[in-house]
């Protein structure tokens, strides 16, 4: 007996261990965790079924927990611990005592299992082909047996040919020894000219290979072009740390840049591409055809040219090609179409935005843009009429359709003045030489609506602008300024060529004076306008010499008020003395119904007369009330008034 159990014990020690099931109580699940274990047990499954379930629950924890081999050693990371002696039972006696599992046991045990995962494999494979791969080697599929095809019908027809030459000589009545004449003259010529068919053919199976070669190109650049960069500098042994822009973007940049800063470059590459098409379309017809390579490049022409002359084609292989070049044909004239189109739609754009450049000279250009503008336009139109007419340039930083709406609102003849309308800024030279400034008669700036700081600031630096003109400026500049303040600086930086009109203060003084004296709005209206009488300026060499008092009687059409002295800078004197002498170079100023309309005449004789003695009329203090304020109005009152000290204002 005690030899049976000492076999029994030794047959155990040899079996594997088993592994421990751990028995889910709330759902009366047993989870089996080897199946060489659960297999050796089946034996003992009957009789100790009971004995196990309760020592399971009791004594089994979670540290001795064995995964699957399924999931791998790694996928814990307790450690097993020997299991405590179970407690005695009385269905201990029936089933042996298990052996305590050794560690070189588990080591083979865990020898067998499958290595672990690192991680899970959650990383996608990438598809070797894609469809352009595919289609590379179906083109490389079709052409390659079609060319041996080709090859082998061209050995066949002449074959053909050399056996239709010995029948049509047999016919004819030549004999044997004709033909046996003709087949030795036949292989002289063969032999002659076997060189340049082998020549031919090889020229013929370059220019396939070429086109083939030209196929398959583009799509292999397009899918590896990017690993370019990385195979050049493998070559050169290099290894660059930067971060370097991919070749196809630099491509795309460069090409970019190339289309926008030439202005021929859609048509270099119109024309390159349609080369192209003819020198590619001729290489496939030499290929596929038997002519010679000039006859191929012609009929590439014509099919490039015409899409219709590919239908008279026959042989399947030339039809393929003459489609093919008769289809990029058809894309070069849309490609073509659209550049013609998009030409003339940005020449009418740029006309529409008035974009394009004045060619005009003796011309008045106005900078600017503001409320008085109708009003200028109105007058400098009735001042042209005399003339028949002149040209009015405005620049102004606003649409040209917009400028041309509003001028279109103000319902007035313009008796045959021509107003054209520029969209540019004042203070870019380009858009000045744009409206031709250098050749303008006179140019006008108009103060900006908006403060009179940033209006006179922005006019400053449009006569900055002007003065950097280096053509030169031929024309009088009119400087319309909204500050007194500011005009001393902008004279400054103009120069004698600049005027400036402070109009806000002229008007404030012009107002006074029509509050002191009733009716002189009208005077001032009729000879500020040009519908009546206006000031003109003009210098008369006939004059010359003659004193103050002589001029005022050598106008039977004007009236001479005041001269414009040269020597002192263009200084214009109002009313001078009587002996006043008329110097070389200086000009009249005179109030007359126009510009032509007055001229000096002789000296009239003047008879002497008493003149009565008029009484003045005694003077006597004036109150002035104003209604409202103005900026400038302390201007107003001390440049008008503080030396007469003969009002009291009250304001």
């Amino acid at each position: 007996m005690a030899k049976s159990n000492e076999d029994s014990s030794n047959l155990n020690s040899t079996k594997p261990p088993m592994k421990k099931t751990k028995t889910l109580a709330s759902l009366n699940l047993r989870v089996s965790v080897d199946s060489a274990a659960s297999a050796s047990s089946d034996n003992n499954n009957n009789n100790g079924i009971s004995s196990s379930t309760k020592t399971n629950q009791t004594d089994f924890s979670d540290q001795q927990w064995n995964y699957p081999s399924f999931l791998g050693i790694g996928s814990t990371s307790r450690k097993r611990r020997p299991p405590p002696p179970p407690p005695p039972s009385k269905s201990s006696n029936l089933l042996p005592p298990h052996p305590r599992p050794s560690s070189h046991n588990n080591n083979k045990t865990s020898s067998l299992l499958p290595p672990p995962s690192s991680t899970p494999i959650t990383r996608q494979q990438h598809s070797i082909s894609s469809p352009i791969f595919y289609l590379l080697i179906i083109t490389c599929i079709i052409f390659v047996p079609y060319s041996v095809y080709l090859q082998y019908n061209l050995a066949k027809l002449k074959d053909m040919k050399l056996h239709l030459c010995c029948q049509t000589d047999f016919c004819s009545g030549n004999g044997k020894t004709s033909i046996q004449n003709d087949v030795v003259d036949n292989d002289d010529h063969d032999d002659d000219s076997l060189s340049f068919d082998i020549l031919n053919a090889d020229s013929r199976t370059i220019s396939l290979y070429i086109v083939l070669f030209t196929l398959v190109l583009p799509f292999v650049l397009y899918k590896y072009l990017d690993y370019l960069p990385q195979i050049i500098n493998f070559l050169r042994r290099t290894e660059s740390n930067k971060e370097d822009v991919p070749l196809k973007k630099r491509i795309a940049y460069m090409v970019d840049v190339f289309f926008s800063i030439y202005p021929y470059a859609k048509l270099l590459a119109l024309l390159s591409a349609t080369l192209f098409l003819i020198a590619f379309g001729g290489l496939a017809l030499y290929a596929v055809t038997g002519g010679s390579l000039a006859e191929a490049l012609w009929h590439s022409w014509t099919y490039v040219a015409d899409a219709g002359n590919h239908a008279e084609t026959e042989g399947t292989g030339q039809r393929i090609v003459s489609v093919s070049i008769s289809s990029g044909g058809m894309l070069i004239f849309a490609m073509m179409l659209g550049l013609v189109s998009d030409a003339i739609s940005e020449k009418v754009d740029s006309l529409r935005k008035g974009k394009s450049e004045v060619i005009e000279k003796n011309h008045i250009l106005i900078l600017g843009w503001s409320d008085k503008l109708g009003s200028l336009l109105k007058q400098l139109a009735i001042a042209n009429k005399s003339v028949g007419g002149g040209v009015i340039v405005v620049l102004a930083e606003k649409e040209k359709e917009e400028m041309e709406m509003d001028i279109t609102k103000l319902e007035f003849d313009f008796m045959g003045t021509s107003v054209i309308c520029r969209s540019g800024s004042p203070l870019i030279l380009a858009d000045l030489k744009k409206v031709s400034v250098s050749k303008a008669r006179a140019i006008i700036v108009l103060a900006a609506d908006e403060n009179a700081d940033q209006s006179d600031a922005r006019a400053l630096r449009v006569v900055l602008s002007l003065n950097g003109v280096k053509e030169g400026l031929r024309g009088h500049v009119v400087v319309e300024m909204s500050d007194l303040d500011n005009e001393p600086l902008v004279k400054l930086v103009g120069g004698e060529l600049i005027e400036t009109v402070v109009a806000h203060d002229v008007i404030g003084r012009l107002m006074i004076q029509c509050a002191l004296q009733p009716g002189l709005a009208q005077i001032w209206e009729d000879i500020l306008g040009f519908e009546n009488a206006e000031f003109y300026i003009k210098k008369w060499p006939e004059l010359d010499g003659l004193l103050f008092k002589e001029i005022l009687i050598s106008f039977p059409d004007a009236i001479p008020c005041g001269v414009k002295v040269a020597a002192d800078g263009g200084k214009i004197v109002i009313n001078p003395d009587d002996n006043y002498v008329l110097r070389d170079d200086d000009e009249v100023l005179v109030i007359a119904e126009d510009d032509d309309t007055y001229a000096p005449g002789p000296l009239p004789e003047v008879r002497k007369g008493y003149f009565p003695r008029i009484r003045d009329p005694p003077k006597y203090p004036e109150k002035i009330l104003f209604c409202g304020w103005r900026r400038d109005i302390d201007d107003m009152i001390m440049a008008s008034y503080i030396a007469m000290m003969r009002y009291h204002i009250d304001v």
